[in-house]
This record gives C-alpha cells, sequence and structure tokens, in this order.
C-alpha cells in the first residue's frame, strides 16, 4: 500500500474506535432530508510525507478525485474566484453549488480571499526575494471577511511555505476534514499547488505536512469507510506520481492538463458517500 492508504487505514480505525463523537449534541450539517449528520471524531492529527523521496499522498483504496481537486485549487489561487459558475463553467465542478449562498458565490470566501488581500502575489514575490524567511504564510481564514457575508468558513484554512537547500516545504492546516470524502483531494490538490509554485520560484517540491485539527467521519459513511479499511492495495508509493509539465514555469499558466498522475490504478468499485450540508 502507498504511504497515504497505510495513514489512511490508521486514521480511519483510530475515529472508529474512538469514544468521540457528536452523538446527542446539537450540530449544524444535515443530509438532504434534513437530519441532523452527526460524526465520529479525533483531534489533532498529523501526516508528513517527503515527496523528493516519492511519497505521493494518494490514496489507492478508492478513487480519488484527482483532477477536479486540482481544478478547484486552479480555481482559488489562479482565478482567484468565489464565482460558482466560472468553477461549473470554466472547471467543470459543481461540488461547491449546495453552498451557494444566494447569488451564486460561496461568499466572502476563498479564492475572493486571495485576491482581496493580494495572498498568493505577495507569496510568490516574497518566496522569491527573500525565500530563507519564515513569514510565508496564506491564511483564508480571515474573520473580517467570513463576518461579511454568509457562507461555509474555510476548512483548509492556510499554508505555511519554507526553503532549504533547493526545495520547497510546505504545510497545510485544516480546521476540520471529513476523512473519507474530503482528506485525500485535499493532500493531493494542496500538494499540486506545492508543485506549482515550486516551479514558479525554481526550487524542486520537498516535504509536505499536513495537520488536521478534527478528523471525524459522519454516521452514515462507517460502513463504507470499514469497506474501505478491509481493502489491501498491491501499489507502494514509489509506483504512483505526480508529474508537472517540465515546459511551464509560470505559476499562472499551468492548467490540469500539465498534470499527469502516472501509475494510479485504484481499487474499485468506487463508493458513494451522502452529502452532510
Amino acid at each position: 500500500m502507498t504511504l497515504a492508504d497505510k495513514n489512511f487505514k490508521k486514521l480511519c480505525t483510530e475515529i472508529l474506535e474512538s469514544k468521540n463523537n457528536t452523538l446527542g449534541e446539537k450540530v449544524r450539517p444535515k443530509y438532504a432530508d434534513g437530519t441532523p449528520s452527526h460524526t465520529f471524531f479525533i483531534n489533532q492529527v498529523f501526516e508528513r510525507y517527503d515527496l523528493s523521496r516519492g511519497e505521493l499522498p494518494i490514496v489507492t483504496l478508492r478513487q480519488v478525485a484527482w483532477k477536479s481537486g486540482i481544478k478547484e485549487i486552479l480555481w482559488i489561487y489562479q482565478d482567484q474566484s468565489n464565482d460558482l459558475n466560472l468553477l461549473k463553467e470554466k472547471h467543470g465542478i459543481t461540488w461547491w453549488d449546495e453552498w451557494d449562498i444566494g447569488d451564486r458565490t460561496i461568499g466572502q470566501r476563498y479564492g475572493a480571499t486571495v485576491k482581496k488581500y493580494d495572498l498568493m502575489n505577495k507569496l510568490l514575490e516574497n518566496l522569491k526575494n527573500q525565500p530563507y524567511g519564515r513569514r510565508h504564510i496564506i491564511n483564508l481564514y480571515q474573520e473580517a471577511d467570513l463576518m461579511s457575508t454568509k457562507g461555509l468558513f474555510p476548512c483548509a484554512m492556510e499554508t505555511q511555505w519554507s526553503v532549504r537547500d533547493g526545495y520547497l516545504d510546505m504545510t497545510l492546516i485544516q480546521r476540520s476534514s471529513d476523512v473519507p470524502v474530503a482528506n485525500a483531494i485535499n493532500k493531493i490538490q494542496y500538494v499540486a499547488l506545492q508543485m506549482m509554485v515550486a516551479r514558479h520560484i525554481g526550487l524542486e517540491p520537498g516535504v509536505f505536512c499536513h495537520y488536521v485539527n478534527n478528523a471525524h467521519i459522519y454516521d452514515r459513511h462507517i460502513e463504507q469507510v470499514k469497506e474501505i479499511i478491509s481493502r489491501n492495495s498491491q501499489k507502494d508509493s514509489e509506483s504512483v506520481k505526480l508529474v508537472l509539465n517540465p515546459e511551464k514555469t509560470d505559476f499562472y499558466s499551468f492548467t490540469i492538463e500539465d498534470f499527469t498522475l502516472e501509475g494510479y490504478d485504484p481499487i474499485k468499485p468506487n463508493l458513494k458517500f451522502e452529502m452532510a450540508i
């Protein structure tokens, strides 16, 4: 199995065996039929992958929508948009539609925050001009923005960037992670972001770290998770590679067509998960 497969099994097992849950508590998310959606969870989860050694955080125990995940990243950090019509028409993604605040946006969130504070351009400029600085941070959890409109608060809320010996390291910080649905997508999409930024500043992608403050499994996802845990993959971390077009160097020129996931053959059939909104 890949390192990500092993970590996924371990994390899901720990969550299912923990006594931490929101059963009986008043919760915000609901299923489409109006039933409150409760979770089982653990706190303070940390994973580390050295991309320079081939430790790609890709799960093969189930299909990961890696292309859609990367296209979402392009919408947030290249387009710097919160426009759901743009997300659908340019990138073919509709999974954010459930969080439409009524004006075909997700509110002053994510890409709109990146644009408002010019966060992406500042990061690229500072990494070039002061690579060994310790202030290379993109924080999407801007209180003024969150209070200015309705909308889901950012889950993948912060990235911290560090340079060492020709490599660019990155840490992704999440306040919350729906483990079977989004956790694997978040990992691979932010590795793609790390690869694009590294290429732009002339470095190689190094270590990718992922910190999740609350990692959870929804009550209607438990049987699917048990099925995934029971699976065994013949793939190892080094056999699956995310490759970025070597002919491009400008961050804003990359498209989904510049990414290839080599050797990826996930276990089927894929599983469906009821969304909690």
